[in-house]
């Protein structure tokens, strides 16, 4: 079963330099191959006689170096050919119809480079788990960084180093040997238990904005008052660094200083939330009393996107509720609605449990006892009050009690549907480079080198010919 894992990494100062050189090279093939799938795509358009020509998407990187860019052989050529691949990568996404067109990556927010075996290999210095890596080559030497290894983990193929608010990061991921369990099997077991079983197996969970989680069980899954306290604290200051930022001078050192601190504003109430939603999941799935959870099915992209504009018939511009449904989409994503789902969704299927989504429709007005179906059931916010039976209830737990009843149908009357996991790679190769390796205390290498063949010639023969004359100009990052 695949794993990632994600390290806390210590690199020194002349270390960072080169890492960010590092980034910098990757980020500037990344954005030439995009601006080159630009023109190309503007060029197809423009010219009648190549109407009806394929873009090509290929791995390709040398054209990009040149007599303007001699600095792009400072660093070792598998950086700018793995930028290459990320593209390719991007783009097979996109026509797997899982993700957008590649677009331009910025220099802002979080910073990674994707190293492949060529360049790294761990460092044997006698524990149960390395916590060392040997980085570069010969003629690129980065030495030896080390990182925080808090959990056993296994050689990976490639590894992520980022860079987030001045802290850097080592993460991969890599093949545990434990057997993944299959959705049917799951399945097939939780539809052997009778009618009175399946109800005690079950969790439903309702998600709102007063309180983010709330089980069928009465468990209330949010943040404690302490650490909402230190957010909104968090806030005002972010507010204040981002009022100041824009005073400065751009390219100064001391916006530079007030960028970073700006980030780290931001970087406390990510880390709450994931550390909260972690251990709310882990507690959950642990549970051997539980096995099958359910949740609603909520667009939450959908519910968070902008209002329409609104124009009268002179063209100007009307009230929207633009403002409130920014403060909305603000409390919505702060309540970490998908984070849970995802989390738990994972965790679960590790543990052989199911996570079923429901139908989300009239779940807050109608009644967990009888089922009936009212406006009028819901008094006010925290509330309910049935109509016809006279059940009274807190209404987000009577709401997760509707949720889970809904899940448990479902399952009885097998329409569990599962969705075809769509996939796009780069090509019958698992990996880029050699396999995995391992150095020993001297820093020699355990293996011998392969070479890494990118491209087959008929992929490369196929693109050649569609290409015009006059290549781009490639952006820097």
């Amino acid at each position: 079963m695949q794993t990632g894992k994600r390290f806390r990494a210590y690199p020194t100062p002349a270390q960072e330099k080169i890492l960010l050189q590092w980034i910098g090279h990757q980020r500037f093939i990344y954005n030439a191959k995009v601006s080159e799938d630009r023109y190309y795509r503007a060029f197809a358009k423009k010219a009648v006689s190549l109407s009806g020509t394929p873009v090509p998407v290929d791995c390709e990187y040398a054209r990009f170096i040149g007599p303007e860019t001699p600095w792009l052989r400072e660093v070792p050529s598998p950086i700018l050919r793995n930028g290459a691949v990320r593209w390719k990568q991007a783009m097979g996404r996109f026509f797997a119809g899982l993700a957008k067109r590649p677009v331009f990556q910025r220099k802002d927010g979080r910073q990674s480079v994707w190293i492949t075996s060529e360049l790294f290999a761990f460092r044997t210095n006698g524990t149960t788990h390395a916590s060392e890596l040997v980085l570069g080559t010969k003629k690129f030497p980065v030495g030896v960084l080390k990182f925080t290894a808090h959990t056993p983990y296994s050689r990976p193929a490639s590894i992520h180093l980022s860079v987030e608010a001045g802290k850097w990061y080592v993460s991969f991921s890599s093949d545990d040997g434990l057997p993944e369990p299959k959705e049917e099997d799951t399945i097939a077991w939780l539809r052997m238990f009778s009618e009175e079983e399946l109800p005690r197996k079950t969790l439903g969970f309702d998600r709102g904005v007063a309180v983010p989680v709330m089980a069928s069980s009465g468990r209330r899954i949010d943040f404690s008052s302490v650490q909402k306290i230190r957010m909104e604290k968090k806030e005002r200051a972010r507010k204040r660094w981002q009022r100041k930022l824009a005073r400065q001078q751009k390219g100064s050192k001391n916006r530079k200083k007030t960028k970073q601190r700006l980030a780290r504003s931001f970087e406390y109430a990510k880390n709450v939330r994931k550390d909260v939603i972690h251990k709310a999941t882990h507690n959950l799935v642990s549970d051997p009393a539980r096995s099958l959870f359910v949740v609603e099915d909520l667009k939450v992209g959908n519910m968070t996107k902008k209002p329409e504009p609104k124009r009268d018939d002179s063209g100007r511009h009307l009230r929207n509720g633009a403002r409130a449904k920014a403060g909305l989409n603000r409390a919505i994503l702060s309540s970490c609605w998908g984070l849970f789902v995802l989390f738990l969704s994972y965790k679960s299927k590790r543990n052989g449990k199911l996570v079923l989504k429901v139908s989300p429709q009239f779940s807050s007005q109608e009644c967990a006892r009888c089922g009936h179906v009212h406006p009028d059931n819901r008094p006010s916010q925290a509330e309910f009050v049935c109509q016809r039976c006279g059940l009274t209830d807190n209404a987000d737990h009577n709401a997760s009690r509707v949720i889970a009843g809904r899940g448990i149908r479902l399952l009885r009357e097998g329409k569990v549907q599962k969705k075809p996991i769509r996939r796009c790679g780069i090509g019958k190769r698992k990996h880029l480079g050699r396999e995995p390796s391992e150095v020993n205390a001297s820093g020699e290498d355990d293996k011998t080198r392969r070479p890494t063949r990118l491209l087959a010639a008929s992929a490369k023969e196929e693109h050649l010919a569609a290409r015009p004359e006059t290549p781009p100009t490639a952006q820097s990052a």
